[in-house]
């Protein structure tokens, strides 16, 4: 695993933009950082982004720039999002690697920034190259940074089944995007998190029209019973299974990262309302900015130990 020392006074971990460059823009300036020719900096912090740049919003190809500018700077770094796991899928591997409902459904999740990069492709190629170098995770001295879920067995096989970790890689992308592969299971649970089958059929429609066999489960929680003490996600449960016990076999599919790890920062899991700390020592900083939400980050100063709420900076979709 490749640990990285503070290089900076502090950073500022930045979470889901999805396509919202005003909001990004508002937020970097809240946050004391100076644009000099179209690049962003600050004279002792640097910003971490939490993946999930691209997709739904109004200005992808703006935050997209924005973003690897600050990058290839030296004055941010990003990790991987599944949005941008999903156009490398879609624009690298080529047709003859997915099957066509596949293909329709990344095309969907898509849209928007196939729609925005439409007469920019060598941009989108540009970008798409850039992704690719993307780390899937990041671990500093004092803090760690994963797109939706830490989860240490998949981050100590992901070590052993490819040559760095990014999808520069080819193999380890090609692998991945095959079922039950250990190439694939490392992807899916840190870039999308854990999660269990609904029983006896049941399915559940998102505020977002998608229709779910299965739901989203916290990665923290300790000694579950129900389905209640580990669903994380906006979208409840259907009425005869809230209450559901654990089965042992569920138990078992389910991750804890423990109390005494270190802090940790994911996005990924469209929260709302104010912004707050989802355990002692995880914060997850997506509140749905694409979403008439928040876009939000937290200032991690070198030689913090813990993390603190009032560390939890945002700007408002629309004025403040």
């Amino acid at each position: 695993m490749n640990r990285l020392s503070s290089h900076a006074s502090g950073y500022d971990v930045i979470g889901d933009i999805h396509g919202c460059a005003d909001m990004l823009h508002r937020l970097l300036a809240k946050l004391g950082y100076e644009e000099v020719d179209s690049v962003y900096s600050h004279s002792s912090r640097k910003v971490i982004f939490l993946g999930d740049l691209i997709d739904r919003g109004p200005d992808i190809r703006e935050v997209v720039s924005i973003a690897k500018s600050m990058v290839e700077a030296g004055n941010a770094y990003a990790v991987l999002g599944n949005h941008e796991y999903n156009a490398l899928i879609y624009g690298l591997l080529g047709a003859e690697n997915l099957n066509q409902l596949r293909k329709e459904k990344l095309r969907g999740l898509l849209s928007a920034s196939l729609d925005q990069f439409k007469h920019y492709q060598a941009e989108w190629q540009q970008a798409l190259q850039w992704f690719k170098t993307l780390p899937i995770y990041l671990e500093f001295d004092g803090f760690r940074v994963v797109h939706a879920c830490w989860d240490q067995s998949k981050i100590d096989q992901l070590t052993e089944v490819a040559s760095s970790q990014c999808f520069a890689d080819e193999n380890f992308l090609q692998q991945s995007i095959v079922w039950a592969t250990t190439e694939n299971r490392i992807v899916e649970r840190l870039l999308r998190g854990t999660d269990l089958v609904l029983p006896d059929g049941l399915t559940l429609t998102g505020r977002d029209g998608v229709v779910r066999h299965r739901f989203r489960t916290k990665f923290w929680a300790r000694s579950p019973k129900t389905y209640d003490d580990v669903i994380f996600q906006p979208d409840r449960l259907p009425e005869p299974v809230e209450h559901q016990l654990l089965t042992a076999e569920e138990k078992n599919q389910l991750v804890c990262y423990q109390k005494d790890e270190k802090p940790l920062f994911v996005g990924h899991y469209w929260r709302q309302g104010k912004p707050r700390l989802i355990c002692s020592n995880i914060a997850c900083l997506d509140y749905s900015a694409v979403k008439q939400g928040k876009l939000v980050a937290y200032r991690f100063d070198d030689g913090d130990i813990g993390l603190d709420v009032s560390k939890l900076v945002w700007v408002n979709e629309g004025l403040d």
